[in-house]
């Protein structure tokens, strides 16, 4: 049977130009070709973890370029005006709008850990590049460092390492307790918290919580009316909670205070969260026996620049260089997850994940040609498009729409013809952000 397939070619990914192929076969339906997958080029910057190239290489993907560390903001915009699709990305590079400004091939993003912080998510959005992260795959990672950090802190450990190194021999049982019978506050009760609470719960702590947002318990956790009263009870307070403006300086010298006499904090979460100069008069003062710090509201950009907090140097407290998911595990995890979104939403349109464009999760219809359109969310771009495809005598058999603030996602399956569908006059279209003819 012989039957006239539409492809497309292109010399970068927003010009199409498009070709009819007559070919002989047997199926049903001509499989069309998005923009080749072999010019699609990918940069993966600051040792993303090698999971995520081999899940691109599996997917088809070959123009895949991997760095051990992060580059200057001049050579990361040199490098995105050269033509690079897919950027993967951790918590070192900033994309800032000038940086995105500068990325006239960018689809999408994928931050490979568990923040966005560290891109200009508004100015993705005005683009059309979708973001994606990570946000749950170290979870298990911090849990651990958490709970371990709880021991090494009601033993002393510190110091007594601290001496031990220096020739001396503390051994005595004085302020040194079991984890068992004593009492977790922990703050913030999401995906970190609650495993947590379920690890401290089967060493034998007694696990209360409290969060802004109500959360059904885990085991026998128990949820705190106010954050007064947790503090109030708790032996250890254990912060799990995100940067925004209503944690910045959360832990300040008030709430501090509050703490029980001899308590111990942890602070896993963001550096945003604790004042450290509060954090550490209360060390020195005696009125907390210990903490753990892994993230500071100032940390060095490398290894190059010197870390200073006022927490050195003091006995009992653990500072670690913001290593709670940074473990061959959560490293293999956040690979695989956000590539995985990335993948999903090249080869298929589901932006389920992203931070910047909406979101839409999209069955495949292989005998269907797939139209992204990413614009402006104003009245009658939906009209507009339909009209247009109305004038091209196609057939529309399925039409997913989602909007986020400012913008709208719409994705088109629009039933195979000879004809194959132009989008240029999508292009034109003056609410147009972006548009791609997926396959």
């Amino acid at each position: 049977m012989t039957r006239i397939c539409n492809t497309i070619e292109s010399n970068n990914f927003g010009h199409y130009v498009f070709i009819q192929i007559v070919t002989t076969f047997a199926p049903k339906f001509c499989m069309k070709t998005s923009y080749p997958k072999e010019n699609i080029k990918i940069l993966l910057l600051e040792g993303v973890s090698p999971t995520a190239t081999a899940l691109f290489e599996k997917a088809g993907y070959s123009d895949i370029e991997s760095l051990p560390k992060a580059i200057s903001e001049e050579a990361l915009i040199e490098r995105l005006q050269d033509g690079v699709h897919l950027l993967g990305i951790r918590s070192k590079t900033q994309l800032t709008a000038k940086v995105l400004s500068n990325a006239p091939h960018l689809w999408a993003v994928g931050c490979f850990c568990i923040g966005t912080n560290q891109v200009d998510l508004r100015y993705a959005s005005q683009k059309g590049i979708a973001v994606f992260n990570s946000p749950y795959s170290n979870t298990r990672s911090v849990a651990e460092l958490t709970i371990g950090e709880m021991i090494m802190l009601l033993r002393h450990i510190p110091e007594k390492n601290a001496a031990a190194h220096q020739g001396a021999w503390l051994k005595d049982a004085a302020n040194c307790y079991e984890l068992r019978g004593k009492a977790l506050g922990i703050i913030g009760y999401g995906h970190i918290g609650s495993q947590v609470s379920v690890m401290a719960e089967a060493l034998g702590m007694r696990v209360l919580y409290y969060d802004i947002v109500p959360k059904l318990p885990m085991g026998n956790a128990i949820a705190t009316n106010s954050l007064d009263e947790l503090l109030s009870l708790a032996d250890v307070v254990s912060l799990h909670v995100p940067a925004d403006a209503s944690t910045k300086n959360m832990f300040d010298k008030q709430i501090i205070g509050q703490m029980k006499q001899g308590s111990i904090l942890l602070n896993l979460s963001r550096g945003s969260v604790v004042d450290i100069d509060a954090l550490a008069d209360a060390l020195e003062n005696g009125h907390l026996q210990g903490a753990g710090i892994d993230v500071f509201p100032h940390e060095p950009a490398g290894k190059h620049e010197q870390f200073v907090s006022r927490l050195q140097n003091l006995p009992n407290v653990i500072l670690t260089p913001h290593i709670g998911g940074s473990t061959i595990e959560a490293q293999d995890n956040i690979g695989r997850d956000a590539a995985t979104k990335m993948i999903q939403y090249m080869d298929k349109g589901v932006s389920v994940g992203s931070h910047s464009i909406p979101e839409l999760s999209l069955p495949v219809h292989q005998s269907a040609q797939r139209i992204l359109h990413i614009h402006q969310n104003v009245p009658g771009v939906l009209s507009a498009i339909n009209q247009i495809i109305s004038q091209q005598q196609l057939n529309i058999v399925g039409q997913y729409l989602n909007t986020k603030g400012d913008v709208g996602y719409v994705v088109l399956d629009v039933e195979s013809q000879e004809k194959g569908l132009d989008i240029g006059a999508l292009r034109q279209l003056p609410q147009t952000i972006k548009v791609r003819w997926l396959y």
